[in-house]
Protein backbone atom coordinates (compact mmCIF):
# COMPACT_ATOMS: atom_id res chain seq x y z
CA UNK A 1 0.00 0.00 0.00
CA UNK A 2 1.09 3.70 -0.60
CA UNK A 3 0.47 7.28 -0.07
CA UNK A 4 -1.71 8.59 -3.17
CA UNK A 5 -2.46 12.17 -3.65
CA UNK A 6 -4.43 12.61 -6.61
CA UNK A 7 -5.07 16.55 -7.90
CA UNK A 8 -4.68 17.66 -4.09
CA UNK A 9 -4.42 21.79 -3.68
CA UNK A 10 -4.37 23.94 -0.78
CA UNK A 11 -5.46 27.43 -1.44
CA UNK A 12 -3.60 30.23 0.83
CA UNK A 13 -4.73 33.36 -1.42
CA UNK A 14 -5.27 34.30 -4.59
CA UNK A 15 -1.35 34.68 -5.98
CA UNK A 16 -0.48 31.47 -3.17
CA UNK A 17 -1.43 28.30 -4.04
CA UNK A 18 0.04 24.86 -3.59
CA UNK A 19 -0.95 22.05 -6.09
CA UNK A 20 -2.41 20.79 -7.30
CA UNK A 21 -0.43 17.91 -6.53
CA UNK A 22 -1.04 14.34 -8.06
CA UNK A 23 1.80 11.57 -6.68
CA UNK A 24 2.83 8.61 -5.13
CA UNK A 25 5.00 7.40 -2.32
CA UNK A 26 5.44 4.25 -2.29
CA UNK A 27 5.57 2.50 1.20
CA UNK A 28 9.05 1.57 2.55
CA UNK A 29 11.85 2.88 3.43
CA UNK A 30 12.61 6.74 3.31
CA UNK A 31 11.13 9.43 0.72
CA UNK A 32 12.55 12.53 1.10
CA UNK A 33 10.47 16.03 0.27
CA UNK A 34 12.97 18.66 -0.85
CA UNK A 35 12.96 22.39 -2.48
CA UNK A 36 13.28 25.90 -1.61
CA UNK A 37 11.42 27.51 1.25
CA UNK A 38 7.83 28.29 -0.23
CA UNK A 39 7.58 25.41 -2.49
CA UNK A 40 4.76 23.86 -0.50
CA UNK A 41 6.96 21.01 1.36
CA UNK A 42 5.68 20.98 4.91
CA UNK A 43 1.88 22.26 3.48
CA UNK A 44 2.00 18.45 1.59
CA UNK A 45 3.12 16.70 4.79
CA UNK A 46 0.65 17.85 7.06
CA UNK A 47 -2.20 17.83 4.47
CA UNK A 48 -1.28 13.77 4.42
CA UNK A 49 -0.93 13.92 8.40
CA UNK A 50 -4.48 15.75 8.15
CA UNK A 51 -2.82 18.61 10.29
CA UNK A 52 -4.48 20.98 7.28
CA UNK A 53 -7.79 20.74 5.36
CA UNK A 54 -7.22 19.84 1.71
CA UNK A 55 -9.31 22.64 -0.40
CA UNK A 56 -9.40 20.00 -3.15
CA UNK A 57 -8.48 16.50 -4.24
CA UNK A 58 -8.02 13.22 -2.12
CA UNK A 59 -5.47 11.74 -0.33
CA UNK A 60 -5.39 8.19 0.58
CA UNK A 61 -2.72 6.03 2.79
CA UNK A 62 -2.78 2.70 3.14
CA UNK A 63 -6.20 2.80 0.88
CA UNK A 64 -7.67 4.96 3.66
CA UNK A 65 -8.87 8.67 2.36
CA UNK A 66 -7.72 10.91 5.50
CA UNK A 67 -10.67 13.25 5.01
CA UNK A 68 -13.47 10.47 5.65
CA UNK A 69 -11.37 7.75 7.77
CA UNK A 70 -12.16 8.01 11.14
CA UNK A 71 -9.33 9.71 13.21
CA UNK A 72 -8.70 6.71 15.67
CA UNK A 73 -8.42 4.52 12.50
CA UNK A 74 -6.21 6.87 10.70
CA UNK A 75 -3.98 7.73 13.66
CA UNK A 76 -3.14 3.02 13.97
CA UNK A 77 -1.52 3.44 10.57
CA UNK A 78 0.29 7.85 10.46
CA UNK A 79 1.97 9.26 12.62
CA UNK A 80 3.41 12.58 12.13
CA UNK A 81 5.89 15.04 14.02
CA UNK A 82 5.43 18.76 12.77
CA UNK A 83 8.36 21.51 13.25
CA UNK A 84 6.79 23.44 15.83
CA UNK A 85 7.40 21.34 18.96
CA UNK A 86 5.66 23.20 21.93
CA UNK A 87 6.56 21.06 24.97
CA UNK A 88 5.79 20.89 28.52
CA UNK A 89 9.21 21.37 30.62
CA UNK A 90 7.41 19.10 33.67
CA UNK A 91 7.27 16.07 31.44
CA UNK A 92 10.13 13.82 31.29
CA UNK A 93 11.37 11.53 28.57
CA UNK A 94 8.85 8.72 29.15
CA UNK A 95 5.91 10.67 29.92
CA UNK A 96 6.36 12.29 26.44
CA UNK A 97 7.04 9.21 24.79
CA UNK A 98 3.79 7.25 26.44
CA UNK A 99 1.69 10.25 25.35
CA UNK A 100 2.62 8.13 21.00
CA UNK A 101 0.45 5.47 22.73
CA UNK A 102 -2.78 7.55 22.78
CA UNK A 103 -4.49 6.56 19.52
CA UNK A 104 -4.00 2.81 21.21
CA UNK A 105 -4.89 3.56 24.74
CA UNK A 106 -7.28 6.97 25.16
CA UNK A 107 -4.50 7.54 28.24
CA UNK A 108 -5.09 4.51 30.20
CA UNK A 109 -1.32 2.34 29.68
CA UNK A 110 -1.41 -1.46 29.11
CA UNK A 111 1.56 -3.59 29.72
CA UNK A 112 1.73 -3.81 25.69
CA UNK A 113 2.03 0.12 25.81
CA UNK A 114 5.00 0.22 27.96
CA UNK A 115 6.27 -2.38 26.09
CA UNK A 116 6.66 0.18 23.22
CA UNK A 117 7.15 2.86 24.70
CA UNK A 118 10.25 1.02 26.20
CA UNK A 119 11.77 -0.32 22.61
CA UNK A 120 11.34 3.34 21.38
CA UNK A 121 13.35 4.70 24.32
CA UNK A 122 15.84 2.09 23.37
CA UNK A 123 16.05 2.83 19.74
CA UNK A 124 16.73 6.62 19.73
CA UNK A 125 19.11 5.78 22.57
CA UNK A 126 17.37 8.12 25.09
CA UNK A 127 17.56 4.97 27.52
CA UNK A 128 19.45 7.00 30.21
CA UNK A 129 17.89 9.68 29.84
CA UNK A 130 13.80 8.47 30.14
CA UNK A 131 13.56 9.89 33.71
CA UNK A 132 14.84 12.98 32.73
CA UNK A 133 12.66 16.49 32.19
CA UNK A 134 12.61 17.88 29.08
CA UNK A 135 13.85 21.15 29.56
CA UNK A 136 16.89 19.24 31.05
CA UNK A 137 17.72 18.25 28.12
CA UNK A 138 19.85 19.62 25.17
CA UNK A 139 17.37 20.36 21.71
CA UNK A 140 19.18 16.99 19.83
CA UNK A 141 18.19 15.00 22.68
CA UNK A 142 14.34 16.79 22.97
CA UNK A 143 14.15 16.02 19.46
CA UNK A 144 15.19 12.62 19.85
CA UNK A 145 12.49 12.24 22.48
CA UNK A 146 10.06 13.65 20.17
CA UNK A 147 10.76 10.96 17.21
CA UNK A 148 10.42 8.41 19.92
CA UNK A 149 7.16 9.58 20.47
CA UNK A 150 6.03 9.14 17.12
CA UNK A 151 7.55 5.94 16.70
CA UNK A 152 6.46 4.82 19.97
CA UNK A 153 2.53 5.02 18.08
CA UNK A 154 3.77 2.04 15.92
CA UNK A 155 2.38 3.13 12.64
CA UNK A 156 3.30 1.98 9.26
CA UNK A 157 3.78 5.32 8.18
CA UNK A 158 5.79 7.94 9.73
CA UNK A 159 5.86 11.38 8.54
CA UNK A 160 8.56 14.14 9.74
CA UNK A 161 8.56 17.59 9.20
CA UNK A 162 12.61 18.83 9.57
CA UNK A 163 13.47 17.12 11.85
CA UNK A 164 16.90 18.24 12.01
CA UNK A 165 16.05 21.59 12.90
CA UNK A 166 18.04 23.39 15.20
CA UNK A 167 20.45 20.16 15.07
CA UNK A 168 24.18 20.71 14.67
CA UNK A 169 25.71 18.16 12.05
CA UNK A 170 26.77 15.44 15.02
CA UNK A 171 23.22 15.31 15.94
CA UNK A 172 22.05 15.97 12.32
CA UNK A 173 23.74 12.67 10.95
CA UNK A 174 22.90 10.45 13.87
CA UNK A 175 19.40 11.40 13.39
CA UNK A 176 19.32 10.57 10.09
CA UNK A 177 21.49 7.38 10.41
CA UNK A 178 18.24 6.61 12.98
CA UNK A 179 15.71 7.08 10.82
CA UNK A 180 16.94 4.81 7.89
CA UNK A 181 17.18 2.32 11.09
CA UNK A 182 13.69 2.43 11.49
CA UNK A 183 12.62 1.94 7.91
CA UNK A 184 15.16 -0.64 7.46
CA UNK A 185 14.69 -2.62 10.84
CA UNK A 186 11.26 -2.52 11.76
CA UNK A 187 9.44 -1.67 8.32
CA UNK A 188 8.51 1.87 9.05
CA UNK A 189 7.81 4.19 6.00
CA UNK A 190 9.63 7.36 6.53
CA UNK A 191 8.62 10.71 4.94
CA UNK A 192 10.65 13.43 5.58
CA UNK A 193 10.78 17.55 4.52
CA UNK A 194 14.53 18.47 4.44
CA UNK A 195 16.61 21.43 3.70
CA UNK A 196 19.96 19.31 3.15
CA UNK A 197 19.81 17.83 -0.43
CA UNK A 198 22.84 15.61 0.47
CA UNK A 199 21.57 14.26 3.57
CA UNK A 200 18.55 13.72 1.44
CA UNK A 201 20.62 11.72 -1.41
CA UNK A 202 22.38 9.61 1.24
CA UNK A 203 19.85 8.25 3.21
CA UNK A 204 16.36 8.21 1.18
CA UNK A 205 15.23 5.80 -1.17
CA UNK A 206 13.46 8.41 -3.36
CA UNK A 207 13.77 11.94 -3.52
CA UNK A 208 10.34 14.23 -4.04
CA UNK A 209 10.91 17.73 -5.44
CA UNK A 210 8.90 20.48 -5.22
CA UNK A 211 9.03 24.06 -6.66
CA UNK A 212 6.30 27.23 -6.15
CA UNK A 213 3.66 24.73 -4.74
CA UNK A 214 4.56 21.74 -7.65
CA UNK A 215 5.98 18.70 -7.57
CA UNK A 216 8.96 18.93 -10.41
CA UNK A 217 10.35 15.47 -10.14
CA UNK A 218 9.33 11.97 -7.80
CA UNK A 219 12.85 10.00 -8.69
CA UNK A 220 15.35 8.19 -6.63
CA UNK A 221 18.65 10.04 -5.71
CA UNK A 222 20.85 8.82 -8.35
CA UNK A 223 17.60 10.30 -10.88
CA UNK A 224 17.66 13.96 -8.64
CA UNK A 225 21.05 14.63 -8.38
CA UNK A 226 21.80 15.95 -11.42
CA UNK A 227 23.24 19.91 -12.55
CA UNK A 228 20.37 20.83 -14.47
CA UNK A 229 17.66 19.25 -12.02
CA UNK A 230 18.64 20.57 -8.94
CA UNK A 231 19.70 23.72 -10.59
CA UNK A 232 15.97 24.26 -11.90
CA UNK A 233 14.58 23.16 -8.80
CA UNK A 234 16.90 25.49 -6.55
CA UNK A 235 17.23 28.67 -8.73
CA UNK A 236 20.73 28.69 -8.51
CA UNK A 237 23.69 26.72 -9.98
CA UNK A 238 24.47 23.51 -8.63
CA UNK A 239 27.62 21.34 -9.77
CA UNK A 240 26.88 17.42 -8.51
CA UNK A 241 30.33 16.21 -7.84
CA UNK A 242 31.09 12.23 -6.84
CA UNK A 243 31.91 11.85 -3.21
CA UNK A 244 33.53 9.36 -1.37
CA UNK A 245 29.83 7.74 -0.22
CA UNK A 246 27.86 8.97 -3.08
CA UNK A 247 26.94 12.27 -5.46
CA UNK A 248 27.18 15.27 -3.18
CA UNK A 249 25.97 18.70 -4.60
CA UNK A 250 28.06 21.48 -4.40
CA UNK A 251 26.31 25.11 -4.79
CA UNK A 252 28.02 29.02 -4.75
Amino acid sequence: MSITLTDVQKDYSDKVQIGPVTTEIQSGGVTALVGPNGAGKSTILTMIGRLLDIDTGTITVAGQDVVNSPSKAIAKILSVLRQENHFVTRLTVRQLVGFGRFPHSRGRLTIGDEKYISEAIDFLNLTDLENRYLDQLSGGQRQRAYVAMVLAQNTDYVLLDEPLNNLDMQHAVQMMKQLRRAADELGRTIVIVLHDINFAAHYSDKILAMKDGKVVKHGTPAEIMQNEVLTEIFNTEVNVIDGPKGPLAVYY
